[in-house]
């Protein structure tokens, strides 16, 4: 029954999905320096995911003391599971880091400017409220736009809303058209793109397979046989992805 609420699900999105795989950025980056501008935009989408999921982490497991049992401990596998990969998988050298902190050296092997998501970080560390950030850092108001939709669902949506959005609305929208060209820049610049390189393809390993497996399972887990949590959960991810399609054409536009 589950799975073919997942698949259902699935189906809706293709209102919008293709339009995200196939979308034109893809193949308007076709030297460093256009690759170096699309990651200042795109390391937003990548800090927001981990934003995400330890929202969902802190909503189905305890992060509290003392202790207690919260929820069902199969999704409390499901999530903690995804968290362990995210937030300290290896780099290329197999050294132990998240996923966003991989994305940031990659960004700075390539020659990419990380002076604006450094200084969003470092607010953030000070105390500063995220949406008193975004509103005063100046960021492309798509990408603010974009932030702003996933702490709207970090802050007043249900789980189940937000396990949505994380799962179909976030990381696996990466084509295969697009690692292909960056395993052909990667020839022209070995040092510069070895990093980024090893990211897309960890992407790929971990996250469009096994990580999307448990994340789907855990969506079916918290809609169950609701059909109105089924409806909601729909209606954000495609939410979700509209505003990715619109984070998407505004990279369009700067790098054309």
């Amino acid at each position: 029954m589950q799975s073919a609420k997942i698949e259902q699900l699935k189906k809706e999105l293709e209102v919008i999905r293709p339009q995200l795989v196939q979308h034109a950025l893809y193949n308007s980056l076709p030297n460093l320096q256009k690759l170096q501008l699309f990651t200042t935009y795109h390391v937003f989408a990548v800090w927001d995911f981990m934003s995400l999921l330890k929202s969902l982490q802190q909503k189905l497991t305890c992060t509290n003391v003392p202790w207690m049992p919260v929820g069902i401990a199969n999704t409390r596998y499901l999530i903690n599971e995804i968290v362990l990969g995210e937030e300290s998988d290896v780099d290329e050298d197999g050294n132990r880091t998240s996923h966003f902190e991989l994305y940031l050296k990659a960004m700075e092997a390539m020659g990419a400017d990380t002076t604006v998501i450094k200084h969003f970080i470092e607010r953030l560390r000070s105390g500063e409220n995220i949406h008193q950030i975004l509103t005063t850092s100046n960021l492309p108001a798509e990408v603010e736009a974009f932030l702003q939709y996933t702490f709207e669902v970090i802050e007043k949506e249900p789980i189940h809303v937000q396990a949505a959005v994380f799962t179909f609305g976030r990381e696996d929208l990466i084509p295969d058209m697009f690692i292909g060209l960056v395993k052909d820049l990667s020839k022209a610049y070995p040092t510069e793109l070895k990093t980024f390189k090893y990211y897309l393809e960890r992407h790929i390993e971990v996250d469009g397979d096994h990580h999307s497996h448990l994340a789907m399972e855990m969506v079916a887990e918290l809609c169950g046989d609701n059909d109105l949590y089924w409806e909601q959960a729909t209606e954000a991810a495609i939410k979700s992805l509209r505003y990715r399609k619109r984070l998407w054409d505004a990279v369009l536009a700067v790098v054309l």
